[in-house]
């Protein structure tokens, strides 16, 4: 594994304002990214057919990296313009029952149940998992003969919990396991063949901007996905073939349209970059400053949503309902970026996240704890409630930031 000083050259990478730790949210754009992008338009304005054969290049560079990473071959890989269009593609071709969490991000429940309902071809089975956590358990309560597939989240979205994709295959045997993978791709070191599908996108942990999702289909998954969303770019021939020809027999044939070369380019940027950097050593460091993270929360007694031993980079606060008006404010009043969902705080340092970043961090935990009213009533004396000392708070997000989609 990579010395984390090799990582030097990429964590000198990250110039976002200090006190960003949103990147579950957003990524913002790479110095390598925003120099493609930039290139890349004027190589497009020069009305040279070499200049645009050159551009739209990037598109099998970054399909051929996106295999790389997930270690499989590049005619499984096809570009989309985000996770939830290459889960589109998967839920409309499968037929059956696919078990997904009732708490999973929408992209993953809502293109089922689309199917579900354009189709009838496909079945929607929702768990209800403890915490929102995905379970090899939970799973396995779900599982029949029906069953033809599950769906989870690589990291849950809301916690931070890091899926078992190795235990996941084991317990559901020849079943198709599609994953989204956006929370994680890039920063985790999993066993990616695990998975029959995996969808993703570069504009969080990737720094790569929108527009730069794709979608792995396996050899097995291709058999059983019917390519029913496929488009001129999915079929064999050209233009000019008549009559409506067939899809193609790679996993090109699950995209509608050409794939933006803009987009393309800036992901392959950003694939170059953290490859040159090598994921192994960024999925360690991401660990180190979540970690961080976590013990900043201990120190100041603020309650970790997040599962100790199974996590990425999301941190997920739970602070106590006296706190977290208060902790929100603070959060705000020191230029820290977060996300706020309900009563839960959503910290998402990058390996880039320096020690000014986690400083503002500690200072807004630290105003609240010092502020913090514990009362400590003697036996039989009257014992007041959380409510009875301090007013419910409002939601979060009108002091915080909110979450974006796939």
């Amino acid at each position: 594994m990579a010395d984390v000083n090799d990582l030097e050259p990429y964590l000198e990478t990250f110039d976002s304002a200090t006190g960003y730790l949103d990147w579950a949210a957003f990524g913002p754009l790479s110095p390598a990214v925003r120099a493609e992008m930039r290139a890349d338009a004027e190589l497009l304005g020069s009305g040279r057919r070499s200049s645009i054969d050159l551009v739209t290049a990037r598109v099998t560079e970054a399909r051929d990296l996106v295999a790389g990473v997930l270690g499989c071959a590049p005619e499984e890989v096809v570009l989309q313009p985000s996770t939830t269009h290459g889960l589109f593609h998967t839920m409309q071709g499968l037929t059956g029952t696919v078990v997904v969490s009732a708490q999973d991000f929408p992209s993953l429940r809502v293109t089922a149940r689309r199917a579900q309902d354009a189709r009838g071809l496909l079945s929607v089975r929702e768990i209800d998992a403890i915490d929102g956590i995905v379970t090899v358990d939970a799973v396995a309560e779900a599982l029949d003969d029906d069953v033809t597939a599950v769906g989870v989240s690589l990291v849950d979205f809301r916690t931070g919990a890091l899926a078992d994709l190795a235990a996941l295959r084991e317990l559901i045997g020849d079943r198709l396991l599609i994953v989204d993978a956006i929370q994680g791709f890039g920063v985790t070191e999993v066993d990616w063949a695990a998975a029959d599908v995996v969808c993703a996108n570069g504009y969080k942990w990737l720094r790569a901007g929108r527009g730069t999702g794709f979608a792995r289909f396996s050899d097995r998954a291709r058999e059983r996905i019917e390519p029913v969303l496929s488009g001129i770019s999915g079929m064999q021939g050209d233009a000019t073939t008549p009559g409506v020809p067939a899809p193609l027999v790679t996993a090109a044939a699950y995209q509608v349209a050409p794939t933006d070369p803009l987009a393309a380019g800036r992901l392959a940027a950003a694939l170059r970059e953290m490859t040159d950097a090598g994921i192994p050593a960024i999925a360690q460091e991401l660990r180190a400053r979540a970690r961080d993270v976590m013990d900043l929360a201990d120190r100041y007694a603020v309650p970790v949503l997040t599962p100790r031993d199974r996590h990425a980079g999301i941190v997920t606060l739970q602070p106590a309902a006296h706190d977290a008006a208060a902790l929100a404010a603070a959060l705000a009043n020191h230029g820290v970026t977060v996300t706020a969902r309900g009563a839960t705080i959503r910290v998402s340092p990058h390996v880039g996240t320096g020690a000014d970043s986690l400083r503002l961090l500690g200072d807004a935990l630290a105003e609240v704890a010092a502020t913090r009213v514990v009362i400590d009533a003697a036996p039989g004396a009257l014992a007041l409630s959380e409510a009875d000392i301090v007013p419910a708070p409002p939601a979060l997000a009108d002091a915080v930031g909110s979450d974006t989609a796939n």
